[in-house]
């Protein structure tokens, strides 16, 4: 069954028909045009034994695995494909999804299942790759980010308000947290962090950042960058992590969260499945 994201049919048509073709030549393809986040989740519920292939970006993978993980029934869940497609597709290539939209398809026809781990937090929300808190840079200072893009066509974007909302989070963050320019002092937090119980940071130690990072092998990597003068930065694998302090936001793969005065990360060995290219 292929869901595609209504953010990639706008942003991209030409790819999606593309993905579609080659997908309906080499299987029998059930297709879902979800114009909702609603829909989005009517449509994976629904897909029975088929195997669901996302068409979309990073943001559209994240949504889908988590609606997975939340199904109540375990033996329910398989594995997912992913054909990306959108502007933002970073963490599908990290994950091993090919780029290219002829290569990716093929990959879905004919690839391997990967087992990953995934992180969960105590909000039932997942992460594919890295938590980042406070995130590093997320755009140069030169860029401007006063108005979401444009997609293009007459009318108002899909989920125009959601969208502009994330927009908005995602536009404050980066304000707040994209390093200076050489000069003035980095602005530090005062943040406790946690790793199996272990003290990593407290909060009368200033840092400069904390990231969460899936490590394989059931165990997340934990590092947490001091203020300069305080020496290197605080390594740690764990399977669970929590950090508190004054509000904080935090970037999770494509999703800005927050302000929360704590948030603690479990690691879930094995979790979700993912098709990518043989070898």
């Amino acid at each position: 069954m292929v869901v595609i994201d209504p953010v990639a049919r706008r942003m991209d048509g030409e790819s999606v028909r593309i993905a579609k073709d080659v997908l309906c030549a080499g299987a029998r393809a059930k297709i879902c045009l979800p114009d909702s986040a609603e829909e989005f989740a009517r449509a994976l519920a629904r897909r029975g034994r088929r195997r669901p292939v996302v068409i979309g970006d990073d943001l559209a993978l994240v949504r889908a695995v988590g609606l997975l993980h939340r199904e109540r029934e375990p033996s329910q869940r398989g594995p997912l494909a992913l054909i990306p497609v959108g502007a933002e597709v970073s963490l599908a290539r990290s994950l091993g999804v090919p780029a290219g939209t002829v290569a990716a398809a093929r990959a879905v026809l004919d690839g391997t299942i990967r087992q990953l781990d995934l992180l969960v937090d105590d909000r039932d929300g997942v992460v594919l790759g890295e938590v980042l808190v406070p995130a590093p840079a997320l755009a140069p200072a030169s860029v401007p980010v006063t108005a979401p893009p444009h997609t293009g066509g007459a009318g108002p974007s899909v989920w125009s308000a959601s969208w502009s909302a994330s927009w908005s989070a995602c536009c404050s963050l980066v304000r707040t947290l994209v390093r200076p320019p050489p000069g003035p002092a980095l602005r530090t937090y005062r943040l406790r962090v946690e790793a199996d119980g272990v003290l990593l940071s407290d909060l009368d130690e200033p840092v400069e950042g904390v990231s969460v990072r899936s490590g394989g092998g059931g165990f997340a990597e934990v590092v947490v960058d001091r203020a300069a003068a305080d020496g290197p930065p605080v390594t740690a694998r764990a399977r669970t992590v929590t950090v508190s302090g004054p509000d904080f936001r935090y970037r999770a793969d494509a999703t800005v969260g927050g302000p929360v005065r704590t948030r603690t990360w479990t690691v879930r060995e094995g979790a979700w499945g993912l098709v990518v290219p043989v070898g």
